[in-house]
């Protein structure tokens, strides 16, 4: 039988040494069942690496990366990922990869179908975080590893790290999640329907082309920045400096601009599906209770809330640390909202350093 996994080196265009950043392709050539009952017939998972791992390995950091991120933690998470931040290549090995579904050379829409040998567009399956979770494991596995120094992930990388230290509890020593929750809410689900929909009202969504839907696109990303950021956020930001204007706000040119930033790196396709992923993420789905999932978590865990997130209010994650045997919550005061998991970077170095230590 022939090998059904295999990792491709890809050449990387991050401009570093490239001994020490690396970027691959792991394909799992069999079929890889989801949740919903249906497969893909060949997964793959585009993956980085920074560092090296040490003898003893246990200098591993697997980063679970947000919703519309990829697996260049240096590209999204500035002041986190470098060789002056908290996870120095130098001293940790530091694995992303790319969420099933992503535009970012993952399994996704914009991928290769190998029953058709075209693109898969609106006839790629539904993948939920669980299914995330399994393939994360795979490429573990592919990488012979078997202890995971710490995960860390926030919001839908929060949830990757849940399900998957609940699939696997053995294999965390350490766990740091943020502005994420056991199940996404149903306030959290109507703003992700609310993004589709103004995907859907783009008559153009579901043409077999990876341009379609690119307006509504720019309205999802819009309404998804809402509730990324809050009403202090905006005031203190968007605010007019006098009171003349009658129209063409600041405001307004930042929807837009944000709405077509988007547009110039993402897919409409895939947005839909990670929206999806998402919603569906639920730890107590076909087992005992929430509770019950929560409470077989083995790592040392760290819980961050940030106190204005109206996404991700504090309470979920206050919810996480009752119930995760041995966690501690804490929480950080920012003016970002969601976004702060990403923006304050200084603040989670701090929390971290004094966690590992």
């Amino acid at each position: 039988m022939k090998n059904p996994d295999k990792s491709v080196y890809l050449p990387s265009s991050i401009h570093q040494n490239l001994s020490v950043v690396k970027e691959y392709l792991f394909v799992y050539d069999q079929p890889f069942a989801l949740e919903s009952g249906e497969y893909l017939e060949k997964m793959q998972l585009a993956y980085t690496t920074y560092g090296k791992l040490n003898d003893r390995k246990d200098n591993i950091i697997w980063i679970c990366h947000a919703f519309t991120a990829n697996a260049r933690t240096t590209d999204w998470w500035e002041g986190m990922v470098g060789e002056n931040d908290f996870f120095n290549p130098k001293e940790h090995f530091v694995i992303c990869a790319n969420v099933l579904g992503s535009p970012y050379g993952s399994s996704s829409p914009v991928t290769i179908n190998p029953k058709t040998g075209e693109n898969y567009y609106t006839d790629f399956p539904l993948v939920t975080i669980r299914d995330m979770a399994n393939a994360l494991d795979l490429l573990r596995k592919h990488l012979h590893i078997e202890k995971i120094k710490l995960c860390v992930g926030g919001s839908l990388g929060g949830q990757q790290a849940l399900e998957w230290s609940v699939l696997q509890p053995d294999l965390f020593e350490n766990l740091m999640i943020s502005a994420t929750n056991a199940f996404h809410s149903p306030w959290g689900i109507a703003f992700n329907e609310a993004q589709r929909m103004a995907i859907y009202a783009d008559q153009t969504w579901n043409e077999p082309r990876e341009d379609a839907g690119q307006a509504g696109l720019a309205a999802a990303r819009a309404i998804a920045l809402l509730s990324y950021r809050n009403f202090g956020t905006y005031n203190r930001t968007q605010a007019e400096p006098n009171n003349n204007k009658i129209d063409d706000f600041r405001a307004s040119s930042y929807q837009r601009y944000q709405g077509q930033k988007l547009v110039n790196r993402f897919n409409a396709l895939t947005y839909l599906t990670l929206s999806k992923m998402m919603d569906s993420h639920n730890l107590g789905r076909n087992r005992e209770s929430v509770a019950w999932a929560l409470g077989q978590i083995k790592a040392k865990t760290l819980i961050v809330g940030i106190d204005s997130d109206i996404l991700f209010p504090v309470h979920e994650q206050k919810f996480l640390a009752d119930h995760i045997p041995n966690s501690k919550y804490i929480e950080m005061e920012s003016t970002y909202g969601h976004d702060g998991f990403l923006i304050e970077t200084q603040k989670l170095s701090v929390l971290l350093a004094d966690f590992l230590k």
